[in-house]
């Protein structure tokens, strides 16, 4: 069984990565936000607890994502292991975690960070676009319209989330540096984390992920 989880700031690529992992070692991408969502349409009874919180405004206690996350972890796909995309979040989350699983076998096997510079990340994230008709997306460097202002599929406008700008960006980084990136500590001192540069081609960033999945997976 491989359980891996993939962590990095926002604009890192995760999500992207997450997919390849996904497809490489044959194992289902699990986001807790699809399980959250799925647990709520369903009624189940997580869910119903969780909708309670949701419709005050209030995030969903930790236990109840965590025990979301168990109840995914049995179910048939998950048979041969897992990527977690996006989770645990914090150190609580990730002690949780570990005392919901204990003795199930669905201990994790890998935790792989994308690592890549404050500047890298602000130009990916600034740089994206949306289209406001069809939604459809771009970015000005990497995959940019033929028209800065126009999309390329229905000629409707683009714009510029609130999350990608600048000011936001910085936001969205100093909590992961407060929340998430203790992680590595908590990870490393279980044996379990790896880094890989998160800068190069999709490909060079993917076999190096593989790489350092590999050389965990010969301990488990």
């Amino acid at each position: 069984m491989l359980n891996i989880i993939l962590m990095g700031p926002p604009g890192a690529g995760k999500g992207t990565q997450s997919k390849f992992v996904s497809e490489k070692f044959k194992i289902p991408q699990i986001s807790t936000g699809d399980i959250l969502r799925a647990n709520v349409r369903e009624k189940t009874e997580l869910g119903k607890k969780a909708k309670d919180f949701m419709d005050k405004g209030l995030l969903v206690p930790d236990a109840l994502v965590v025990d979301m996350v168990a109840k995914r972890l049995d179910e048939k796909d998950c048979a041969n292991g897992c990527i977690l995309d996006g989770f645990p979040r914090n150190v609580k989350q990730a002690e949780a975690l570990d005392e919901t699983i204990k003795g199930s076998g669905h201990g994790i096997s890998a935790v792989v960070g994308i690592e890549v510079e404050k500047k890298e990340l602000v130009r990916r994230i600034s740089g994206r676009r949306m289209c406001k008709k069809c939604g459809a997306a771009y970015h000005i460097i990497f995959n940019p319209p033929v028209n800065l202002d126009m999309c390329d599929k229905c000629n409707g406008d683009l714009y510029q989330r609130d999350d990608d700008k600048e000011t936001t960006i910085e936001e969205r980084l100093k909590v992961y540096e407060q929340e998430t990136l203790p992680l590595v500590t908590y990870y490393k001192g279980k044996g379990l984390y790896s880094s890989v540069k998160g800068v190069g081609s999709m490909d060079e960033i993917s076999q190096s992920i593989f790489k350092a999945i590999e050389s965990r997976r010969g301990n488990t």
